[in-house]
């Protein structure tokens, strides 16, 4: 999906969360941002790719379709009902899909050109074998593309949102504002912004599922920086954006409140990244 829809990515987004097949054809739409992303910042899509967390697979059918040779790795099998249908929906014949672990890739080392990491790496249990993995399946000079949010931002919190805009998560912590966003999914779910398509806390809820915290890895701004350096990896752009209300602030606020270590963990929305690997 090279070419960006912008009414197309809006209309998917409203229907995301009506299955997992929704939400891969959402990604599909989407990647057209990653790759142009990508392309901008001197990644050239081709060669061997890993997805290293596909998720319902939408981002790496998208991938396959620009001549490039993809896996697409997912820790639960979520993409045989989303991914591999819309593969062949659109007859793609350059993906396979797999069940494995990311923190144990079972790929042989430079294996790839090129590594796609979306919104993956604050779901790993741990971060920093996480990037060496990904580091290790790696040509040297290969290229990796990661993203993620602070765990402290609204939208890095994964958390839903109250109708009166409270901050839960700042005010109260993690574990104190998840179980309270649990309990009001459960008895007050009216007191919620999203609506039950849109929260995973009220389907859990409704189905008698107990809510569980995927959120494994507390990323934050600098921390991050740091497990980058340390897998081996070098930072050829890093792009952080402001949620929009940080964003409207007058003057030279918006850069200073994105680049203080103070503040930058609450008010970026989403980091992400083109490292290379270190040549041998």
């Amino acid at each position: 999906m090279r070419l960006t829809q912008p009414d197309r990515i809006r209309q998917h987004a409203r229907e995301r969360f009506r299955s997992e097949y929704h939400y891969a054809v959402f990604e599909y739409y989407r990647s057209a941002k990653v790759i142009a992303f990508l392309e901008q910042h001197g990644v050239t899509i081709g060669g061997r790719i890993l997805d290293a967390g596909c998720g319902g697979g939408g981002m790496p059918v998208s991938l396959a379709e620009e001549q490039a040779h993809v896996t697409a790795i997912d820790l639960k099998d979520r993409f045989v009902q989303a991914g591999e249908r819309l593969r062949d929906e659109l007859s793609v014949r350059r993906l396979r899909f797999a069940q494995a672990d990311g923190l144990c890739l079972p790929f042989a080392a430079w294996a790839f050109e090129g590594v796609l990491s979306h919104a993956v790496i604050e779901h790993v249990a741990d971060a920093d074998r996480y990037l060496r993995e990904c580091a290790r399946v790696l040509k040297p000079g290969g290229w990796m593309y990661l993203s993620t949010s602070p765990y402290l931002s609204f939208a890095g919190a994964h958390l839903p949102r109250l109708v009166v805009p409270i901050p839960l998560h700042l005010l109260l912590g993690r574990r104190a504002s998840f179980a309270i966003y649990a309990w009001l999914a459960r008895h007050a779910s009216w007191t919620l912004r999203e609506k039950e398509n849109e929260n995973t806390f009220i389907k859990d809820a409704l189905s008698g599922r107990r809510k569980h915290d995927d959120l494994l890895e507390l990323v934050r701004v600098r921390r991050l920086r740091d497990q980058i350096a340390r897998a081996g990896l070098r930072v050829a752009h890093e792009e952080l954006t402001l949620t929009t209300t940080f964003q409207r602030l007058p003057g030279p606020l918006p850069g200073w409140i994105r680049d203080s270590a103070l503040t930058q963990d609450i008010a970026i929305s989403v980091m992400q990244y083109v490292l290379f690997k270190h040549p041998s």
